[in-house]
């Protein structure tokens, strides 16, 4: 554990220092983001069947419980530690997760030289660090309970917890700091887009891999583990021959909402600072929202002959899904191009799991997954800069889209060893519930409550 960090590692707030504004702005956006998870609590909640609403729910409080605990004590140190301390990380992978455990070296002050006191830097350059870890330890919480859409109504509490808390640790935080704490997949020296490309004289990777919000982070990566555990898990009893329908749909409505205000907190408290960009990724991030929710009712309408509530819902979050890497990247009408994309192969790929057999209950692999991974190589083609590398629909060359791509495949591939790796250690405490159980409801036999007590 470091017990003092570097004299470099402090700023005063004032002029060319720590900002009021951007600080009470990650602080709200860190609110905003803690308030997903209870939204994705409710829109997993209302897409489940009656008699298992609640567990999917606890799944989502569950996650919100644990992984903050695990984030405080060794998650932002095992994701950003090395930022602060000036040590070298292990491999391009993780950081320290011993160096700022607890977190208490983030509250010290320092007197400067001018006799102004100096707070802990975070990761934005104009906010406290204890802000910027409120703030990360957010996008953990959210990335442990999107998974669990994937395995509704089959599998143990009790398990669903130890594999929470083992694989954000494993998986969530080792890619955190590959991609935002200077690893493998940041535009560091040592980053894989630095070995494709070379560096500037700076030492910063010529071509820069882009992910403002988490676009392999949070959603190839929760994407990925909610296939792996699919497809270990086996399928509920009936799939295929049993309609599973949603049991309230005002539920899914209102989780849609709250993401989609929420998200803003996402994406928009990802640029760290209240400024110009911070109103592009706004609009971005609306615009491409609202594309995809129309593009996925276009195709409803064409292959069903109606537009759905429930459509209409999962088109907003597919749309949210595929903006968050690229919110930073894009202009307002890039992003609808974007969005109107998502939408289309997100509303195709959820009919994927009849085709080839897996159960993803709430489709968290066609809207994550696929959304995710469009969003992260669709930067390749529409990315828009006059100073940095563009888009091939812009006028660059191919070189982002290949760092794009690059990016993805190692972050599926990382995601998917090291998830199926954690689903044989905890295997021995058994994954799912009894068939008697599913067919009595998991809500009364994991947790002996029910929803709705009618008479």
């Amino acid at each position: 554990m470091v017990l003092a960090l570097p004299d470099d590692a402090f700023l005063p707030f004032g002029p060319d220092g720590l900002s009021s504004g951007d600080t009470a702005w990650v602080l709200t956006s860190a609110a905003l983001v803690l308030f997903m998870t209870p939204g994705l609590a409710f829109f997993y909640g209302g897409l489940s069947r009656q008699k298992s609403v609640l567990n999917m729910m606890m799944m989502s409080f569950g996650s919100l419980g644990l992984v903050s605990v695990i984030y405080v004590l060794w998650g932002y140190s095992m994701s950003f530690s090395n930022g602060h301390t000036g040590a070298n990380d292990i491999g391009g992978i993780i950081a320290d997760p011993f160096a700022l455990f607890g977190l208490s070296q983030l509250l010290e002050t320092k007197e400067l030289a001018d006799g102004a006191t100096g707070f802990v830097l975070g990761g934005f350059g104009t906010v406290p660090a204890i802000v910027w870890a409120a703030f990360q330890l957010t996008f953990a919480v959210i990335t442990v309970a999107l998974i669990s859409g994937a395995v509704a109504e089959r599998m143990k509490f009790g398990t669903w917890m130890l594999f929470g808390g083992i694989w954000v640790t494993l998986v969530y935080f080792p890619l955190s700091h590959m991609v935002w704490g200077g690893g493998l997949l940041s535009a560091s020296e040592g980053g894989i887009a630095a070995k494709l490309f070379g560096v500037d004289e700076e030492g910063a990777a010529n071509v820069a891999p882009i992910d403002f919000a988490g676009g392999t982070v949070v959603h190839i990566n929760a994407g990925m583990a909610a296939l792996v555990l699919a497809v270990l898990l086996g399928k509920r009893a009936g799939f295929g021959k049993t309609a599973f329908r949603p049991h309230n749909i005002p539920f899914v409505m209102l989780g849609a909402a709250i993401l989609w205000f929420g998200w803003f907190g996402f994406n928009v408290g990802s640029e760290g600072a209240a400024d110009m960009i911070a109103g592009q990724v706004w609009i971005n991030t609306t615009a491409a929202t609202a594309a995809a929710m129309l593009s996925w009712l276009v195709v409803e309408r064409i292959r069903d002959g109606h537009a759905t509530s429930v459509g209409a819902a999962s088109g907003v979050v597919a749309g949210l899904v595929a903006i968050t890497p690229a919110c930073g990247a894009l202009t307002p009408v890039g992003s609808l191009i974007l969005g109107a994309v998502a939408g289309v192969l997100s509303a195709l790929a959820i009919g994927l799991k009849y085709k080839f057999g897996y159960d993803d209950s709430l489709d968290v692999v066609g809207v994550h997954l696929v959304a995710g991974l469009w969003g992260t190589v669709g930067i390749g083609f529409l990315a828009y800069s006059t100073e940095e590398p563009a888009g091939l629909f812009y006028g660059g060359d191919y070189k982002q889209l290949v760092v794009q791509i690059v990016i993805a495949l190692v972050a599926v591939i990382f995601t998917g060893i090291m998830t199926v790796i954690i689903a044989f250690i905890v295997k021995p405490l058994g994954w799912r519930v009894t068939r008697e159980d599913e067919d009595t409801g998991i809500d009364e036999t994991e947790h002996a409550e029910t929803a709705y007590e009618l008479a």
